[in-house]
C-alpha cells in the first residue's frame, strides 16, 4: 500500500512539473493570450497562391535558357504586420526573382513572434520546406528579408540547396542592370559590402599557413607562410576592392557636377522624377518629353540617371530628371553605393512622386518612397507633387478611393496619355520664377536676337514689344542672363 501511494505521489509530482512547463514561456513567464496563438498557427504553413502566374517565361533575353526554380519563405508577427502585409511583400518577392530571371514554384508564410536565431523559421518547418523544395525540384530558397550568415548555413544544411535573401536578390537585379561605368561600380560596392560579413570557406581552404619549421614537416618548400587563412585573405582583398572602388565613385563626382552646374548656369530648372520600383517612370517621362527613354515592365529597369529637356506652353525649357526606383527595405548598401545617383534628387527645383495606382496598397509605396527621401540632403523644402500613375489598369472605384485620399494628387496613365495635359500644367505652374526683373530694349543685331532666344528658352517673357528701334522686353530670367540682357540693352 505504501508503496502504490508513492507511486501516485511521483507520478503527481511529474504531472505538475509537465503543467509548470507548459505554463511557463521560454523566457520564465506565463504566455499569454497571443504568444499561444502564435504557438498554433507556427504548426501550419501557409501557402501564398498566385506567385507563379506573374511569370512570362517567353521573355528570356537576358536569363539562361534553364530558369532557377525557387521558393519563397517569409515569417510575420503580428506585432510589426498583418498576413495581408506579409502576402503582398511575398507577391513582391515573386517579382523581384521573375525580374532576376527565376520561375517561382511555390511560396509559404509561417506566422510566429520573432524568426528563428537558428534557422529562421525554426528546424522542423526546415524539415517541411526542405520537402517542398525537392517536391517542386527547387534550385534556391529565397527568404523575404535579411539572413544572417549563420541562418542561412543552417537553412543550407536543412534543406540541401542554396539559401538566398531579399538584399542578394535585389543585388542581381541591379547587376543584370546595371549599363554605365558608374553604375556598374556602385553596384559592385554594394555587392563586395554585403558579402564580406558572408564569406564562408569549406574543407582545407580554411586551414592556417605553416610557419616557420612546422612547415617543413609536412608542406616543405612552397608551403611556409605567414600563417593567414584562406578567409582572411579573401577579406582583405575585398577590403582593398572596396576602397579602390569608393575612390573611383569619388574621381566621377566632378563629372557629375560638371553635368549639373551646365544646368544650373543657364537657370534650367529640373523636375526629379522619384518612385516605386516599376511604377512606370520611365514611361511618363517619355510621353512627357517625346523621348525614347529604355521602358522595361521589369523592376528596377532604369538604374543611371536620365535627364530629358521638356518645353513649358510659355517657351521655357526645363529638364525632367529620371531616377532609380525605390523598394520596401531597399539595402543599406545600395542606399549608400547609389548616394551619387540620388543627389540629383537634392539638386532639384521639383519633386515628381509617380505611383502605381494598378497595385494591392499604393500607399504602402508612399511610404516606402518617402523613407528613403528623407534620408537625401536638402530634400525636406523641395516642392513635391504626387501622381498616381496606370490609371488604365485600375477600376472607377479605386481610382474615386484614392481622389479621397489624396484630393491633392493627379490620377494619369503614360499609356493613354489620360491626365498628362493637368500633370504637365501642375508642373509647369510649379517651376521656380528666375530671381532679377529685367526690362530692356534690345537692338535688331545677331547678338541680341540670340540673346533674345536664350531669354525666351530659360526666363519667363512677360512683355515683348517690337518696335522701331529694337525689341522692349520685360522678363524674370536668372543673374547671369540679366549682365548679359543689361550689356546688350540700348542706351
Amino acid at each position: 500500500m505504501a508503496a502504490s501511494e508513492r507511486h501516485n505521489d511521483d507520478q503527481n509530482a511529474v504531472l505538475g512539473r509537465q503543467s509548470d512547463i507548459l505554463q511557463e514561456s521560454s523566457d520564465g513567464r506565463a504566455p499569454g493570450a497571443e504568444e499561444w496563438s502564435e504557438r498554433e498557427s507556427r504548426n501550419q504553413l501557409k501557402h501564398v497562391v498566385g506567385l507563379g502566374e506573374m511569370q512570362d517565361e517567353t521573355d528570356v533575353e537576358y536569363r539562361k535558357v534553364r530558369l532557377e526554380r525557387v521558393v519563397l519563405v517569409g515569417v510575420w508577427s503580428n506585432v510589426e504586420t498583418t498576413i495581408e502585409q506579409a502576402e503582398e511583400s511575398l507577391r513582391e518577392l515573386a517579382a523581384l526573382a521573375h525580374t532576376a530571371g527565376a520561375v517561382v514554384c511555390d511560396g509559404v508564410l509561417q506566422h510566429r513572434l520573432k524568426p528563428d536565431a537558428a534557422t529562421y523559421v525554426g528546424r522542423g518547418k526546415a524539415k517541411e520546406i526542405a520537402g517542398i523544395v525537392a517536391q517542386s525540384e527547387a534550385d534556391t530558397i529565397i527568404v523575404d528579408g535579411d539572413l544572417a550568415p549563420s541562418q542561412r548555413r543552417a537553412l543550407e544544411d536543412a534543406t540541401k540547396v542554396k539559401v538566398v535573401d531579399r538584399t542578394a536578390v535585389i543585388l542581381d537585379i541591379f547587376a543584370q542592370h546595371a549599363t554605365s561605368r558608374e553604375g556598374k561600380a556602385q553596384v559592385e560596392l554594394a555587392q563586395l559590402e554585403y558579402m564580406l560579413p558572408r564569406l564562408r570557406g569549406w574543407g582545407g581552404s580554411l586551414s592556417r599557413q605553416a610557419g616557420g619549421q612546422a612547415a617543413g614537416v609536412n608542406g616543405g618548400i612552397g608551403s611556409r607562410g605567414p600563417g593567414e587563412t584562406q578567409i582572411e585573405m579573401d577579406r582583405r582583398v575585398i577590403r582593398t576592392r572596396i576602397a579602390r572602388l569608393k575612390k573611383q565613385i569619388r574621381a566621377m563626382a566632378p563629372a557629375r557636377a560638371v553635368k549639373r552646374g551646365s544646368r544650373h548656369r543657364y537657370g534650367l530648372p529640373t523636375v526629379a522624377v522619384v518612385g516605386y520600383t516599376n511604377a512606370g517612370k520611365s514611361s511618363l517621362v517619355n510621353r512627357l518629353t517625346n523621348s525614347g527613354e529604355l521602358v522595361g515592365n521589369a523592376l528596377f529597369a532604369t538604374l543611371d540617371t536620365a535627364v530629358r529637356r521638356a518645353k513649358a506652353a510659355d517657351g521655357r525649357l526645363y529638364a525632367y530628371v529620371d531616377t532609380v526606383g525605390f523598394v520596401r527595405r531597399l539595402p543599406t548598401q545600395l542606399v549608400e553605393a547609389f548616394k551619387s545617383t540620388l543627389e540629383e534628387i537634392g539638386e532639384a527645383d521639383i519633386i515628381l512622386h509617380v505611383v502605381d495606382a494598378s497595385t494591392t496598397d499604393p500607399f504602402a509605396q508612399v511610404v516606402a518612397v518617402n523613407d528613403v527621401l528623407a534620408g537625401i540632403d536638402g530634400v525636406s523644402d523641395i516642392p513635391r507633387i504626387l501622381a498616381f500613375n496606370k490609371a488604365d489598369q485600375v477600376d472607377r472605384g479605386t481610382l474615386e478611393r484614392l481622389h479621397n485620399i489624396r484630393p491633392d494628387a493627379l490620377i494619369v496613365s503614360a499609356a493613354d496619355d489620360s491626365g498628362l495635359d493637368d500633370l504637365r500644367a501642375t508642373v509647369e505652374k510649379a517651376l521656380p520664377v528666375p530671381s532679377v526683373h529685367v526690362e530692356a530694349l534690345l537692338p535688331y543685331t545677331d547678338a541680341a536676337g540670340s540673346l533674345l532666344s536664350r531669354v525666351r528658352e530659360y526666363g519667363k517673357v512677360e512683355k515683348e514689344d517690337y518696335r522701331a528701334d529694337g525689341v522692349a522686353l520685360e522678363a524674370d530670367v536668372d543673374s547671369r542672363l540679366a549682365a548679359q540682357v543689361m550689356e546688350q540693352a540700348v542706351g
